[in-house]
């Protein structure tokens, strides 16, 4: 199996159901082309570096991946073209170097969770 990184940024004008929605669309296909999803994060609201489609900012999401199905990426592809909701997308296929990468950040990050809970 391989891995990989999905990152799309979202129009900022849309609500919080629309947004869910959205995630929520690109994950349940994910599951449907037999993908395992690793890690899946919504970043919020960020300004972007450059304009794109006249919008200053966007809602950022990452989802991890672990599949054997690469016709199921350019699908998922298809769909971010096709969705007015989407303004870029990115899938990267990770090295080993980046999935260590990625599991040590994970790890940090549910720790740093628990601590702010005590």
């Amino acid at each position: 199996m391989s891995n990989y990184e999905i990152v799309f940024l979202a129009n900022p004008v849309l609500s919080d159901q629309q947004l869910d929605e959205t995630s929520n669309k690109y994950l349940d296909f994910l599951k449907t082309k037999k993908s395992e999803v690793v890690n899946f994060e919504s970043w919020g609201l960020k300004k972007l570096a450059y304009p794109i489609q006249n919008k200053t900012t966007a809602f950022y999401f990452l989802i991890e991946i672990k599949t054997e199905e690469v016709s199921g990426l350019s699908e998922l592809e298809i769909l971010f073209k096709r969705d007015e909701r989407v303004l870029r997308w990115l899938v990267t296929k990770m090295d080993k170097h980046a999935v260590d990468y990625a599991v040590s950040r994970i790890k940090r990050l549910k720790k740093n969770k628990e601590e702010s809970k005590k």
